[in-house]
């Protein structure tokens, strides 16, 4: 049986070469050609009889989506065996529940939409909040994988006399997994929101730590209002400059910009979103949990 083919979504190149470091099978590129009208044309290599992998991450997931859906049918059209999807980073899990009358509840629709054209799915660290599990909106077998050990592993490494901080409750997650796997001290910070654009948060109990070094540790870091908030704040109760660590480096607009201005001492991010702050190597665990999905898919 010829080894999986990895077929490379444009822009994930350096994922690819980070991910078949670990993991034995072909690489391709996915070929886009974008024409004047807005529509895409995809062209695969061949395909026949082999397993596809599409490597696509999908922050800014809209202009991807059509692209992606058009390569995988078009790959079991061509005779592909399977058609399996490596995303690093998963769209649409925020919007988990209605928030207000009459939104639409994203994160079903777009399950609906890849569980439909795709075999199986792996990913990093999905933003599980309501949910327990992807397959409760995934029909597709699907593995999210753990960036907890090489969250931890790097802090180790890089951070003096660290203390974990969550900048929010939703955070705690993130920063008891990566604490209890080095024993390292950590605290949640209490967030009030007051609109999209502002953000307050408070430690209790700061002088406690004093003298350890600060990192901030979330899932998502997109405005990055929180994580500017949590750094401001934690400047002024007289602790270090933070270290500030995410997951996925979504990054909108100046955001990157206004975090470094903010006073962060560093940052760093898992190479699950191509960034210039990818510090944090995922790609073992993305590969191990691929293999084993590849084992029972």
């Amino acid at each position: 049986m010829s080894a999986p083919l990895l077929l490379v979504y444009p822009g994930n190149e350096t994922l690819a070469d980070a991910l078949v470091a670990q993991l034995a099978c072909d690489v391709a590129a996915l070929a886009l050609h974008h024409f004047p009208d807005g529509e895409t044309l995809v062209t695969l290599p061949a395909v026949k009889d082999r397993e596809v992998l599409l490597l696509c991450s999908l922050d800014r997931p809209d202009a991807k989506l059509a692209p992606l859906l058009f390569a995988a049918d078009a790959a079991r059209d061509l005779g592909a065996t399977r058609v399996g999807l490596i995303a690093p980073y998963l769209a649409y899990m925020r919007q988990d529940r209605r928030f207000h009358p009459g939104e639409a509840v994203t994160s079903r629709s777009f399950a609906g939409v890849i569980s439909h054209h795709f075999d199986f799915l792996a990913t990093v660290d999905p933003h599980l909040h309501r949910y327990h599990d992807l397959a409760e909106i995934y029909s597709i077998p699907a593995r999210a994988v753990s960036s907890a050990a090489a969250i931890a592993a790097w802090i180790r490494r890089e951070v003096k006399q660290p203390l974990l901080v969550g900048p929010d409750e939703e955070s705690a997650q993130w920063i008891e997994a990566v604490a209890a796997l080095e024993g390292l001290p950590h605290t949640v910070l209490t967030k009030t929101r007051h609109d999209d654009f502002n953000v307050e948060v408070s430690l209790p109990d700061a002088g406690r730590w004093a003298g350890l070094t600060p990192v901030l540790v979330d899932d998502i870091v997109s405005s990055a209002h929180t994580m500017i908030a949590a750094a401001g704040s934690l400047k002024k109760m007289g602790l270090a400059a933070p270290v500030c660590v995410g997951v996925h480096a979504l990054f909108g607009g100046t955001a990157y910009a206004e975090l470094k201005a903010a006073g962060a001492a560093r940052i760093a991010t898992c190479n699950c979103v191509p960034h210039d702050s990818n510090a944090i190597d995922v790609m073992p665990a993305l590969a191990d949990g691929l293999a084993a999905l590849l084992k029972t898919a």
